[in-house]
């Protein structure tokens, strides 16, 4: 890492709190009228960072909070939108859209619904634009790994989609029209009277796509609908027993067309893929006493895809794919407060996962037993430390013991000092161990670890192995992948120097060992590639987070956030120092060793990324609105002289910015009519980013049925 940055960075953090002290003694009338409010998410409850409810101000870990007001100031209806805006949260694109977080791919990340954990990793992706956003209370992002609460996936980090509950008499309609023909349809009902509640949420969500390439056949995004149906029953029996019960159903369609080249031919084919995704959850709470209480959970989810893509000429099947995950989850989490400022949080519980695809040889499960311990001491009022841990026992891979230690120090009213250190794992998936599919067009074949050698034996046999990659007499012992672990380090400072100034500065450094990696281990006779898996040594990546609020005035907020992003694999960083990597240069063709300097780390990651954004709100005139905008520096895209290291200009991408604005009047409390532009100045890189199809503009109306005030 460079130091000369950190240290500007850091000095440059203390100029601002310096120079916010010194606006501190220009307020102390405002502090007496109360003219302008402290900003309030320091006295937001989070419950995703210790499974119990807490304060965020007195975390001591990095946690950011999305409210749902917030979300409706965006104007977003979809949860990718709403992460990516977020400071240190990355887009990434890999058979769906996922989110990046302190440089870990979207594999590493837990994505939970009131706690509970969304499947169907069909590629490692998990899919994000199947959670709409108009039942969100609020969003929780727990950065750094949470493996000693949540176990495997946890490694980078966990978010926390918290929905509505029952509560009063309300209801809402709310539609949205805009580009490329989205339509966004939501409405909610909640009703509670008494010991039972009733909260029900229905959304249709369409588009039409679109299209960088309009003079050839087929659609870059082709148009799809989906439906997501959530239900929650609440009943008290008393004060000490409570029972919850909540449901999920998302469905979703999408037609597609396209050319596909075999031997020499060029036919078009169309088809259709089906998902569906349900989950159910219920949940009894039961306080035996005034200072212990108990949740019993249980799980059930099931994820499934099919498509079927036919000639067009003669309807033929050209491809029929299928993938089924279940995953069932028995849990019991007790928390107990012994004497006052001391709280144990203690559990256990089980899953059992299976897959059944196309691309798998027959069904395949996984199961988990695991058990976590938590101490929370408030020690006094200026200290306070977490520790705790939790086992995880793998059908597969055995035992793995995921420790955790954090403590916030308040040194002074404006100024605490915060710092955790954990370890995480992941244990391989499914593709990474059973694996076995050859795609029948291009001509390459992924296997798993475990149908490793019978996959490359077949190929041996048939004369279609034209050199083997790697020693030949490793691929004989076909051996298990080792989970993936990190040694994760988070520091920093929480500033509070006047109401209206809230700051973050994080450092962090994350240390992977075993990082699973794909890898070629032999070339067919075609002149394609057999793929497997391996881990590889050791990765790092480190750097700088800082978030700003800034409260002007009683309507209208800035906030802005920074990271600097340092990622990279030690290995080659070893090989560089040792002259074993060569580079060309494009223009005199030269070659010569390549420097440290000249290494850009790991692919798809920014070094600098960052936002900025504006939210405004006048309860008196009903108008509200934001203006945000998200930076994302260059990152690499692929390895183009083949040297194993990311080097050449030509294989950046280069950086952009984003602008989105919204604004929103509404009527008597009942009306709200909201308009908005994603993607401002229409930028657009049609040949290396498809996932942003240039200026979006939407406006959308709102309805409130019945409130109660």
């Amino acid at each position: 890492m460079k130091r000369p940055r950190l240290c500007l960075l850091f000095f440059g953090s203390l100029l601002a709190i310096s120079t916010s002290w010194a606006q501190s003694q220009k307020t102390t009338e405002e502090k007496k009228t109360g003219k302008i409010d402290s900003i309030q998410q320091l006295q937001e409850i989070v419950v995703t960072a210790t499974r119990s409810e807490r304060q965020l101000g007195a975390l001591p870990m990095p946690v950011t909070v999305v409210s749902g007001k917030q979300i409706q100031k965006m104007g977003s209806v979809r949860l990718n939108d709403v992460l990516q805006e977020q400071t240190g949260l990355m887009p990434v694109t890999n058979h769906g859209n996922g989110i990046q977080i302190q440089g870990f791919d979207p594999d590493y990340t837990l994505i939970l619904v009131d706690g509970e954990p969304l499947i169907g990793r069909t590629s490692g992706t998990l899919e994000l634009s199947r959670v709409a956003v108009g039942n969100i209370k609020q969003i929780e992002i727990v950065k750094g790994p949470a493996s000693s609460l949540y176990g495997s996936e946890a490694l980078a980090g966990v978010i926390n989609i918290i929905t509505e509950k029952p509560e009063g008499l309300k209801g809402s309609l709310k539609g949205r029209y805009g580009t490329n023909e989205t339509i966004d349809l939501t409405g909610d009902f909640s009703y509670r009277y008494r010991k039972l509640g009733v909260y029900t949420f229905v959304n249709r969500y369409h588009t039409g796509g679109y299209d960088f390439t309009p003079a050839e056949y087929g659609n870059t995004v082709d148009p799809f609908t989906n439906y997501t149906y959530n239900t929650k029953l609440t009943y008290d029996f008393s004060e000490k027993v409570k029972l919850s019960l909540s449901g999920r159903y998302f469905t979703e369609s999408q037609t597609s067309a396209s050319v596909v080249s075999l031997e020499g031919a060029s036919d078009t084919i169309s088809g259709t893929g089906k998902v569906t995704d349900w989950n159910i959850n219920p949940t009894l709470t039961v306080k035996f006493a005034p200072r212990f209480k108990t949740n019993f959970r249980l799980y059930a989810s099931r994820y499934h895809t099919s498509s079927l893509l036919s000639y067009e000429k003669d309807n033929s099947v050209y491809d029929e794919t299928f993938f089924t995950q279940t995953f069932l989850r028995p849990e019991v989490i007790a928390e107990f407060s012994p004497v006052k400022k001391h709280t144990i949080t203690f559990g256990g519980g089980g899953t059992r996962e299976s897959v059944f695809a196309t691309r798998y040889t027959n069904k395949k499960y996984f199961s988990t037993v695991y058990g976590l311990f938590q101490y929370e001491w408030l020690a006094n009022k200026d200290l306070t430390l977490i520790a705790g841990g939790r086992f995880d026992h793998h059908s597969l891979y055995g035992g793995q013991i995921s420790p955790k230690l954090s403590g916030q120090y308040e040194i002074l009213p404006w100024l605490a000092f915060r710092a955790s250190l954990g370890t995480g794992f992941k244990a391989p998936d499914f593709r990474q161990v059973y694996l076995n599919f050859t795609n029948s067009t291009v001509g390459y074949s992924v296997f798993g670890i475990e149908e490793q050698k019978a996959g490359i034996d077949t190929y041996e046999a048939l004369g279609q192995i034209a050199r083997y990659l790697v020693d030949s007499t490793l691929l004989n012992q076909t051996g298990r992948l080792k989970a993936e672990r990190s040694v994760a380090y988070n520091a920093g400072f929480k500033i509070t120097p006047i109401p209206r100034v809230m700051g973050n500065i994080n450092f962090f450094r994350n240390n992977i060992q075993n990082l699973i990696n794909t890898h070629p281990l032999a070339e067919k006779t075609n002149g394609q590639y057999i793929y497997g898996y391996q881990n590889i040594s050791r990765s790092v990546m480190q750097g700088i987070e800082t978030d700003w609020t800034y409260q002007l005035n009683k309507h209208l907020s800035v906030s802005a956030g920074y990271q600097l992003l340092y990622a990279y694999d030690q290995d080659v960083l070893n090989q560089i120092a040792e002259g074993k990597i060569y580079i060309r240069d494009p223009k005199t063709l030269k070659t010569s060793r390549m420097k440290k300097s000249q290494y850009g780390g790991l692919l798809n990651r920014s070094r600098h990324s960052g936002n900025i954004k504006f939210f405004y709100e006048d309860t008196r005139t009903g108008i509200s609105g934001s203006v945000r905008g998200i930076y994302r520096g260059k990152y690499g895209l692929a390895d183009t002289d083949g040297n194993g290291a990311l080097n050449e200009g030509d294989e950046y991408v280069k950086g952009y910015m984003l602008w989105n604005i919204a604004m929103a009047k509404t009527f008597r409390k009942m009306l709200t009519v909201q308009a908005g532009i994603d993607n401002l100045f229409n930028f657009r890189n049609t040949a290396q980013i498809t996932t942003i199809p240039g200026r979006i503009v939407y406006t959308s109306l709102q309805f409130v049925l019945a409130k109660n005030q």
